[in-house]
């Protein structure tokens, strides 16, 4: 079910703002990403790898642990999880199921649509190169701490209505961070990044991907909030990586050039 974009202009701006392909692999891959199945269980196939060695981050020192269950904030990431039970069948809960796309493309829609340009292999495939290894970074950075504290889903152990379909490995998969609310604010920062102009809409849509993850069910706002601050964390080093550079120039002189819009993105 995995999913998951451009940076503001300096990386201490992108901090403190707490998919699919046949490419080419490139000169000198990073480590291959360990697998997180909350992003790849249903996933494209793909040759690229991130930018990203393992270790670059340690978000496990970074985040430190989620909130005690008996602590305020734990009591409020339970009552969150239970007040957003009530919003099955609502027009948000429909968005928190587009949110949750983004293997499928549902998300990245929603990023075109703000810019005005599509992101696909034709047009733009350098922009959607740097998304996709990004999001593979992603794994590398966020799974380490996710398995470290090991914290269960708001939804293991209980039968309320979530909005995707129940599998196995969500009892496996911690919650804390959320991987799809970092590949989420990950992609609006990079995106923003390469068009400024368009920042407000982006960087709505990064946060309405996270949301989407406590109006489902299968994530606490804290494991949401966790995975933005490390997703910051992410972009900002990966300005120091001159292949990622390499990369934003390409994307930046595409984007710059494009000239389709995205076909059905409303009014």
């Amino acid at each position: 079910m995995f999913r998951t974009p451009k940076l503001l202009a300096s990386a201490a701006l992108a901090v403190a703002l707490a998919a699919c392909s046949s490419l080419t692999l490139p000169n000198t891959p990073a480590a291959v990403a360990p697998v997180d199945e909350s992003l790849v269980a249903h996933p494209i196939p793909t040759t690229l790898t991130g930018y990203l060695a393992a270790g670059a981050i340690d978000g496990t020192a970074l985040l430190g642990p989620p909130p005690a269950p008996d602590s305020l904030r734990g009591q409020a990431d339970r009552a969150r999880y239970l007040e957003t039970r009530s919003l099955e069948g609502s027009a948000r809960w429909a968005q928190a199921k587009v949110d949750n796309d983004l293997w499928g493309g549902g998300a990245l829609k929603q990023y075109a649509c703000k810019m005005g340009v599509a992101i696909d292999a034709r047009q733009t495939p350098s922009t959607l190169r740097v998304l996709e290894r990004v999001e593979l970074d992603v794994r590398t950075v966020g799974k380490p701490a996710k398995d470290h504290y090991n914290r269960p889903r708001p939804m293991v152990g209980d039968d309320r209505a979530i909005c995707v379909p129940r599998e196995a490995w969500m009892k496996t998969n911690a919650s804390y961070p959320s991987g799809h609310a970092m590949t989420g604010w990950v992609w609006a920062l990079i995106l923003a990044e390469l068009m400024p102009a368009k920042t407000d809409g982006l960087l709505a849509v990064g946060k309405s991907v996270g949301d989407s993850r406590a109006i489902c069910g299968v994530h606490y706002p804290s494991d949401i909030e966790a995975g933005r601050t490390l997703g910051a964390a992410m972009v900002a080093t990966l300005h120091g990586d001159p292949e990622f550079q390499a990369d934003m120039r390409k994307a930046r002189a595409e984007v710059a050039r494009a000239r389709t819009a995205p076909s059905g993105c409303g009014a």
